[in-house]
């Protein structure tokens, strides 16, 4: 048969062997149907769908809408959109409502509906289809549940993309711990997180990083704990707990804290190092623990998420601990280099001492202690807070002097070392007591040994929770201070020697006499070793003549001081009541043409007549002579000038001049160190001098010379100093000023002494003026100047005919009291001793005091 036969019977309608019924076809079609009026009114439904929603023909025909079958939010949806659609276009396609069945099951359908209008436009009747959308609803619950999924893999893959980045750009061990701790949030929608960090010694669990409260159990905790983060960081394997059965089951101390804190799931990940989970074990360098508020099981995807966060976290820690120890290694190099200089810089022992521990606090402890066995009283040195316990502290240095080895000691904090991190342990009883002795946190004492001698002890402690640093650091800290301070010890054993040597070249006793008073001074150069060439020297030549001399030796050292020893010696055997200074000089260059070291000396001599009170003087190359005579400004002596001994350039014509001395003046000898300065001109010096020695004029000539060096020189001054100061005469009037210091007071009495015994006013007496003269000076400055450091006290005394007037005054203000209670016991025994006591008031308080001379007529 052709195509032109079969083609025309297949284009005609093909019949059923057997005839449709419509109703049937109405009542039972694969969807449902109904018909509603225009308010909803239900007036027709087919037997498919009161199947599906189980209620009977009479219970929804003309009693219910199509919207109380609905749902809450799905009536809302067709208030707000399905039936103002129906009214502007007439029609509505697949419109997804749920529908209360009889039994109130909610059916997932897809309604189709159409208004049907009479001939006017009027709608008169809304047919609906309904399709059952349980299947489609389930496949799109899955596709939502795999979004979702997909989501949450992208974040945390994006998360932990993000966290690698920041390991890669970490360099130090609290940074990568700070970048981890941020994870599991983001992540895995974690409450909280805290990352413990395994030490470098690895004997204990440090709370680096935290997103929580603080951690009642510590912010450390030794690896040998039977809390669960230190179990997860031996075993170095990774534990969910999943419920707070599961705790109880597994973790019996953890099931309370996750009660008391209110997680349900905690998950404890090891920070490992190494190969990875298959290749071979790896080194546990920390724990993250991270916990829910909600019980949470975590897929397989979001493990294995979490183990490769755990490797790279570890090896990122173990690339920044690389970094840091380096860094660290580096650090305590420069520190100990820096140590070094900052030692070498001071050479006396004591303050080299004191540096040590100001450098060692707060750098490398909190508390730090050098004790040296040097001298009856040893030394200590001491900086930071706090101290150990005094008798530990015994026990522990006398146990490394004895031994020469280190003793380490350690203990729990008195606050348990809180810190921060959320307790995933819940172990409130803190970190493990220490089980060594005494009660003293990580403290160390290390001999200090040189040479195989112990010469003492350095005692450190550390501060806020720290470790101290490692052994083979503090071992080298304490070989570097020990030998610095042996150095020191030493130099000052070296100086003393010096010193002694020095002085023992000095003159001895020098000569008393009522008609003079003789003050002297020397200092040594303060970082100089070596002995100098300075010297001064007073002798009698004759009963009524007295040789003082000032003199400086070119250069330092053995020879200098022997040099200067040799002229001493030639000036007292050379001097004479004949020759005179001129003539001395003379005899004193043809004696350093024998002794060559002692050329280019330079020498200032004077000859005193006490009978006459007149002074020879002649300068050989060396500083004028200063004298302050009573009532003038003080002035240099210029005559009697020539070159330094044994000079071939200067004049060789030695020359003298002769000055007379009134009562009360005062003659000052010294040496070069006195005024010069590299920084100044000499005569800048000169005037300084001048103007220091005016301020001192009428102090106690007791301490004077030495009150000098204080203002000109200091007590570090690079050069050698020496000083004579001659007092001439006795003064018919004693006028001196002192500063309020008590100390003036001593130097006061030993004037006062000297000036009574020569205007022969007897013992008791004297006494008695002494004593009432410091008492009253002592009231002067405790009361009038108490507020006033800078005030001066104005001490006259006179000897009237038969009695001794003393007067004390003074520009302070005294407290308004009553008089008894201002003086209180020092008025009191200055009426005692003296018999007239006056104090006036004015400008300031003058007490004056007489005393009658005992044994006077």
């Amino acid at each position: 048969m052709g195509d032109d036969t079969v083609r025309p019977e297949m284009t005609q309608e093909l019949r059923l062997p057997w005839e449709e019924d419509p109703e049937e076809l109405y009542e039972h079609a694969p969807c449902g149907y109904l018909t509603t009026l225009a308010d909803g009114t239900i007036v027709r439904v087919n037997q498919t769908l009161l199947t599906w929603t189980g209620y009977a023909r009479s219970a929804l025909v003309g009693r219910r809408r199509f919207r109380d079958l609905l749902t809450a939010d799905s009536r809302s949806y067709h208030e707000t959109r399905y039936a103002p659609l129906l009214t502007m276009r007439g029609d509505a396609r697949e419109v997804a409502f749920d529908i209360v069945c009889a039994d109130g099951r909610e059916l997932p359908t897809l309604v189709n509906s159409v208004v049907s209008r009479d001939s006017g436009g009027l709608p008169r009747a809304i047919r609906t289809t309904v399709f059952d959308a349980t299947e489609r609803r389930g496949y799109e619950q899955e596709l939502l549940v795999a979004r979702r999924a997909a989501e949450a893999s992208e974040r945390r893959v994006g998360v932990l993309q993000q966290i690698v980045a920041e390991l890669a750009a970490a360099p130090t061990e609290a940074e990568v711990a700070e970048a981890v701790v941020r994870a599991p949030g983001p992540a895995f929608g974690a409450l909280d997180a805290s990352i413990w960090l395994v030490d470098p010694d690895g004997d204990r669990l440090v709370v680096a990083a935290s997103t929580g409260p603080a951690v009642p159990g510590g912010e450390q905790m030794p690896r040998s704990s039977a809390r669960p983060v230190a179990e997860v960081a031996r075993r170095g394997d990774l534990h969910v707990i999943g419920s707070m059965r599961e705790a109880a089951e597994h973790f019996p101390e953890l099931a309370e804290g996750m009660r008391r804190t209110g997680r349900r799931t905690v998950v404890l990940l090891p920070l490992t190092a190494g190969p990875g989970q298959d290749a071979g074990p790896s080194d546990v360098l920390g724990v993250l623990a991270f916990g829910f508020v909600e019980q949470r099981a975590l897929s397989d995807s979001e493990l294995r998420v979490v183990r490769l966060l755990g490797h790279q976290a570890g090896q990122a820690l173990d690339r920044a601990r690389l970094y840091d120890a380096t860094r660290r290694r580096e650090a305590r190099a420069v520190f100990l280099a820096e140590t070094t200089r900052a030692l070498e810089e001071l050479p006396r022992l004591l303050p080299r001492a004191r540096r040590l521990v100001e450098r060692i606090v707060p750098e490398v402890a909190g508390w730090a202690e050098v004790r040296l066995r040097v001298g009856p009283a040893g030394v200590v040195a001491e900086a930071g807070a706090p101290a150990p316990d005094p008798r530990w502290l015994t026990e522990r240095v006398a146990a490394a002097i004895a031994s020469g080895d280190p003793q380490y000691a350690g203990q729990r904090t008195p606050d348990g070392g809180a810190g921060p991190g959320p307790d995933f342990d819940g172990d409130d009883a803190g970190p493990e007591p220490d089980t060594g002795p005494g009660r003293e946190a990580d403290c160390v004492v290390l001999p200090l040994t040189v040479r195989g001698r112990v010469l003492g002890t350095l005692a450190l402690r550390p501060s806020g929770g720290r470790k101290l640093s490692g052994s083979c650091f503090l071992g080298e800290l304490a070989d570097r201070a020990a030998l610095s301070l042996e150095n020191a010890r030493l130099y000052e054993q070296e100086r003393t020697i010096a010193r002694s040597l020095q002085r023992s070249l000095l003159a001895g006793d020098l000569p008393a006499d009522s008609r003079f008073t003789l003050e002297t001074y020397y200092q040594a150069a303060g970082q100089d070793l070596e002995v100098g060439g300075d010297w001064f020297d007073a002798f009698r030549i004759t009963g009524d003549k007295l040789g003082v001399v000032v003199g400086d030796v070119v250069g330092r050292g053995i020879d200098a001081a022997t040099t200067m020893g040799q002229l001493r010696s030639a000036i007292r055997a050379l001097a004479s009541a004949e020759a005179g200074p001129a003539r001395l000089l003379e005899r004193l260059d043809r004696f350093v043409e024998r002794v060559e070291s002692a050329r280019m000396t330079t020498v200032a001599y004077a000859e005193i007549n006490l009978a006459t009170s007149e002074m020879t003087y002649a300068c050989a190359g060396h500083q004028p002579p200063l004298l302050a005579e009573p009532g003038s400004a003080p002035r240099y002596l210029l005559d009697g000038r020539s070159g330094p001994l044994g000079s071939r350039a200067a004049r060789i014509e030695r020359v003298e001049h002769r000055v007379r001395l009134a009562a009360g003046s005062r003659l000052l000898l010294y040496t070069d160190g006195l005024i010069e300065r590299r920084d100044r001109p000499l005569d800048a010096g000169f005037e300084v001098l001048a103007r220091a020695y005016a301020r001192c004029r009428d102090a106690p000539l007791p301490g004077l010379a030495a009150r000098l060096a204080d203002l000109l020189v200091g007590r570090d001054h690079g050069d050698d100093v020496c000083l004579l100061c001659l007092a001439m005469g006795t003064e018919e009037r004693l006028e001196r000023s002192i500063g309020a210091d008590p100390m003036q007071i001593a130097l006061l009495r030993k004037d006062l002494r000297g000036w009574l015994a020569a205007h022969a006013v007897d013992a008791d007496s004297s006494e008695a003026v002494l004593l009432a003269c410091s008492e009253a000076v002592a009231n002067a400055i405790e009361h009038g100047y108490r507020d006033d450091p800078f005030g001066m006290v104005r001490v006259v005394a006179s000897v009237a005919g038969s009695a001794v007037e003393v007067r004390v005054a003074d520009r302070g203000t005294w407290r308004q009291t009553r008089e008894e209670d201002v003086r209180g016991r020092g008025l009191r025994l200055m009426r005692q001793v003296m018999d007239e006591v006056v104090i006036a008031r004015g400008e300031g308080t003058t007490v004056t005091m007489r005393r009658g001379r005992r044994g006077q007529p």
